[in-house]
């Protein structure tokens, strides 16, 4: 029965992953160009844009003073989960006339377009990489310079979405004291654990149910102790 439990707890746990699934594909456009590419994960260009692209959540907050941006192209980058969902970004900046390229990351898409400049560390591979993409032709009349990375915004708390208040007035002092979480109600996710725990207990059962006329209910009943105090048990 312990092996059962432990069976099925795996396999909705595994389900779990499962169902999230991953990074698909990436899209690569140059509104300047009005050009497009994109590549399925299962390429070895994918995780070679990957890689030279580098890390999220590495490099400087706010662009770095040497990065002159102001007559620079820029790709993007957008990396979708299930090929629909976007939870990356990256904006990808060419250097006219010099040798760097500037990449702006924000990996927390559509939540929050924050991001991290950093530096290619291999620029040359980069611009070979999106040359072969197809993005890196000429200005086009119908196209646009592209949406700039806007400063870094701290975000805030709304009324709405504000935590609500886990206190309550204490019997003895009256004074408020913090409740826990699962007190309070959690973060909302404590519904999911009992999904494997009914399912276990479901199983259990089943499996217990044939078992049950063999227990030896009849040798309990006939030591019961009779009087006032068995009946207290009973009850």
């Amino acid at each position: 029965m312990g092996a059962l439990a432990t069976l099925l707890a795996v396999m909705v746990w595994g389900a779990s992953f499962a169902a999230a699934g991953g990074p698909t594909s990436v899209l690569v456009t140059s509104p300047q160009s009005g050009e497009a590419g994109a590549l399925y994960s299962s390429e070895k260009e994918y995780r070679q844009l990957e890689r030279l692209l580098g890390p999220a959540g590495s490099g400087s907050r706010d662009k770095p003073p040497e990065a002159d941006l102001v007559h620079t192209r820029q790709i993007n980058v957008t990396w979708m989960a299930h090929d629909i969902s976007p939870w990356r970004l990256d904006r990808v900046f060419p250097v006219t006339g010099k040798n760097a390229v500037w990449i702006h990351t924000a990996a927390n898409v559509p939540d929050s377009l924050n991001g991290y400049w950093h530096r290619a560390e291999q620029p040359a591979r980069l611009r070979a990489l999106l040359g072969k993409l197809g993005v890196m032709g000429k200005a086009s009349d119908q196209g646009y310079t592209g949406i700039f990375p806007v400063p870094w915004e701290w975000e805030t708390a709304t009324p709405e979405t504000a935590a609500p208040d886990t206190t309550t007035p204490d019997a003895d002092t009256g004074q408020k004291v913090q409740v826990t979480a699962s007190a309070a109600g959690g973060d909302g996710t404590g519904w999911w654990w009992a999904i494997p725990g009914a399912a276990a207990g479901a199983v259990l059962a089943l499996v217990l149910r044939p078992l049950a006329p063999r227990l030896p209910l009849d040798r309990l009943r006939r030591e019961r102790e009779p009087g006032p105090r068995q009946e207290l048990r009973d009850m």
